[in-house]
């Protein structure tokens, strides 16, 4: 470790202790993006923070697809559509109502879309950790994606994380091998607004926990 902005024996400095809680405080899943084009190589510096990522067994098993072909936005596009037609059908009349509100997706205007696959069958990590827990390796795409969010917004950037899909829908309309199986579509660009609170809480679909629920054994 080189430099004297952290002592490699003891914690980082309290006011580099203050940014981080307050870059993580506004991590936030962006829904609504402004349309100005992404640097190139802002979003290179950010997705090489994939590779600091802890992975099991060193297997690094992400997978990374850029969706930027107006064919491949538009089957994803009507992807979202479809299942989250599907999901509003799915609840209650109050519930409906609240869920209609929801904006799901950045899709239309998000300037940057990206999937994140895992490939299950990666022989690299020869299997460490994962012949027990083969969802480790799924983890460990998560984990990588975590790091990829907080630095995107550390560049003034924003992550909206689409899970209303069908995933094997996707995974056939871009193509991927059949070993991979997708953990995430991301929207990213420029947010038109930051918050520190989750923007379901603002619009009354759930609340956060008051206290971390911990049990003892």
């Amino acid at each position: 470790m080189t430099g004297s902005v952290q002592d490699p024996k003891g914690c980082f400095p309290q006011a580099f202790r203050a940014e981080l809680d307050l870059l993580m405080r506004l991590r936030r899943d962006v829904r609504r993006f402004r349309t100005d084009p992404v640097d190139e190589a802002v979003l290179t510096r950010c997705l090489s923070s994939v590779a600091l990522a802890p992975s099991v067994g060193l297997s690094e098993p992400w997978r990374i697809i850029r969706v930027e072909s107006a064919t491949a936005r538009a089957a994803a596009l009507r992807n979202f559509e479809r299942a989250n037609a599907a999901a509003l059908a799915d609840y209650s009349e109050d519930r409906a109502a609240t869920y209609a509100r929801l904006k799901l997706s950045g899709m239309r205007e998000a300037p940057v879309q990206i999937a994140f696959y895992c490939d299950d069958e990666t022989e690299k990590g020869h299997g460490l950790g994962a012949r027990t827990m083969p969802e480790m390796r799924r983890y460990s795409v998560v984990t990588a994606i975590t790091l990829f969010w907080l630095a995107l917004r550390a560049e003034g950037l924003g992550l909206g994380w689409v899970s209303v899909l069908d995933p094997e829908a996707l995974s056939r309309d871009l193509d991927v091998p059949a070993t991979w199986r997708l953990i995430g579509y991301f929207c990213i660009g420029h947010p038109e607004r930051l918050s520190d609170t989750p923007e379901l809480e603002q619009e009354g679909w759930e609340q956060r926990f008051d206290m971390l629920p911990i049990e003892t054994r």
